[in-house]
């Protein structure tokens, strides 16, 4: 018999003074048995920068034909593909080819500095393509975040963070 995700539900107010938006969200987020603590609220965190209407996350890390998040206009139009982690060529290329924009929030140490050095090359010739880092330091704070009730205030502002009381700085690998 398969596992079941685990549920949590988080509230989370938005004031992301580099777009202008600002929002409150009652999310719920399904948590694959596989998936840990820190790439669901790194997850988290890449909803709370790219907050809207028409934001949403994927089925999972079960179902290889959507992103960890993705943006859908009403029209049906993919406006924008969020990846966690450090994801193949392959599932950055099909978001480029399916959207207007990719956005991939890396994190993982050492293992991002040699993803990226194998993989720059090759994702440079996307112009659709964002790719941010966060440090190890800073995936593991929102990991020790992760709690089944969630209430949390998420204030970015000129590409500082602010998590209640933590500050994370991802670091723009591209372009």
């Amino acid at each position: 018999m398969a596992l079941k995700s685990t549920i949590y539900k988080a509230e989370i107010q938005v004031a992301d003074l580099d777009r202008g938006h600002f929002g409150d969200y009652s999310l719920t987020l399904a948590r694959h048995p596989s998936e840990t603590d820190e790439r669901m609220m790194v997850r988290l965190l890449a909803f709370a920068l790219n907050a809207g209407p028409d934001l949403s996350f994927g089925k999972g890390l079960s179902t290889d034909d959507e992103p960890a998040l993705w943006e859908i206009d009403p029209s049906g139009v993919i406006r924008l593909w969020i990846e966690v982690g450090i994801p193949d060529e392959n599932r950055i290329r099909k978001g480029c080819n399916k959207s207007d924009r990719v956005l991939v929030l890396a994190y993982g140490a050492r293992a991002v500095d040699v993803w990226w050095e194998q993989n720059a090359q090759s994702l440079r010739r996307y112009g659709n393509l964002e790719v941010w880092r966060l440090t190890a330091e800073d995936a593991a704070i929102l990991g020790g975040l992760a709690e089944k009730s969630m209430k949390m205030a998420f204030t970015h502002q000129e590409g500082m963070v602010y998590i209640d009381s933590f500050v994370i700085k991802p670091e723009r690998l591209f372009p």
